[in-house]
């Protein structure tokens, strides 16, 4: 057999194909029913789940979603932001003839119609690339087990490779210190704090050995050195929790509420673990977490952009991905 054709696919989080409550129902129940990602017994987290969650969460979250959405292309912004990563980086290989292509863990394009339509395309050799800076078990080890799931059928399957974690790779680092650099260069005032905040899992998810969080401080701590920054300058903090556990702390809502309280005046968030803008950067930091601050005395707020598509979150997926197409190409 010939080497064949060689793929890469990019993997995000997912989103909901509309904001309607129908679309939202769907994409919650596919998100909140992976193990991976809720790991009480099914007996206890089902009723709740599809008696009161599903019930009232779709109405909401899709409100938090109209306020983002892309309506020029009619989709979510990591979407339109995963979609063009991959053109992009298929441009940045297309002398080496490799086929990009893109999917969601959670939504659609799903991995398993990519990857059954990557394989009738004749590719034979795959690096699949989780978009995920840190490792969790709730999000890189769940796109692996999709993706390794849609190929359990297969009569042949390709030569795989997947990207790892790269929570304090130094060329990730740099681009996340120059796009900090460039966007406070456009502000008309000098933050006196950064915070890293990152997507929070429950604490009992690190104690039974989720790495998250110690990755989690590697980025923070690179980013620290990079920027000549201490612990007070560029603070670490977790957002996004749900339900009654405790979460990774401090929490970012009450940090921000803090500061400002404290007589903060100016402050930035950036969100490092995330590869793409989102709900939960766009709105729940640019919108909620500045109302937080302003509400309770904060002046400047600014929230610097994920490094999306651009030269420098370009620069950071080609780097991976070529590491791990070395000896294929």
């Amino acid at each position: 057999m010939s080497k064949g054709r060689i793929c890469v696919l990019l993997v995000n989080l997912g989103t909901p194909d509309g904001t309607d409550y129908r679309n939202m129902r769907r994409y919650l129940a596919e998100f909140l029913s992976d193990r991976r990602v809720i790991e009480w017994p099914r007996l206890i987290w089902y009723p709740i789940l599809h008696g009161i969650v599903l019930n009232t969460r779709p109405g909401k979250s899709g409100a938090a979603y109209a306020r983002i959405w892309n309506y020029e292309q009619n989709e979510s912004p990591l979407r339109t932001y995963t979609r063009a990563q991959a053109e992009k980086l298929h441009t940045i290989l297309a002398e080496a003839d490799i086929d990009v292509d893109w999917a969601m863990r959670y939504g659609q394009p799903s991995i398993k119609a990519v990857t059954d339509a990557m394989i009738a395309r004749g590719c034979q050799l795959i690096v699949m690339f989780p978009l995920y800076p840190q490792y969790s078990a709730t999000t890189t080890a769940t796109v692996n087990d999709a993706f390794f799931n849609a190929l359990k059928k297969k009569r042949f399957i390709p030569a795989i490779r997947t990207v790892p974690s790269y929570a304090d790779d130094p060329v990730y680092i740099d681009a996340l210190a120059a796009s900090i650099k460039k966007h406070i260069d456009t502000l008309d005032f000098v933050p006196d704090v950064i915070i890293a905040s990152y997507h929070g899992i429950l604490q009992s998810y690190v104690k039974r050995g989720d790495p998250y969080f110690e990755e989690c401080e590697r980025t923070t701590m690179a980013l620290r050195c990079k920027l000549g920054l201490n612990e007070k300058r560029l603070m670490m903090t977790f957002q996004s929790r749900f339900g009654p556990e405790e979460w990774l702390q401090p929490y970012t809502d009450r940090m921000i509420e803090q500061l400002a309280c404290d007589g903060t005046q100016s402050i930035a968030v950036l969100n490092p673990g995330f590869v793409s803008d989102c709900l939960e950067t766009i709105d729940e930091i640019g919108n909620e977490a500045a109302r937080i601050f302003h509400e309770n005395g904060g002046k400047n707020f600014t929230h610097i952009p994920c490094l999306n598509d651009s030269e420098e979150g370009m620069r950071v997926i080609e780097h991976l991905v070529s590491r791990e197409l070395a000896g294929w190409i």
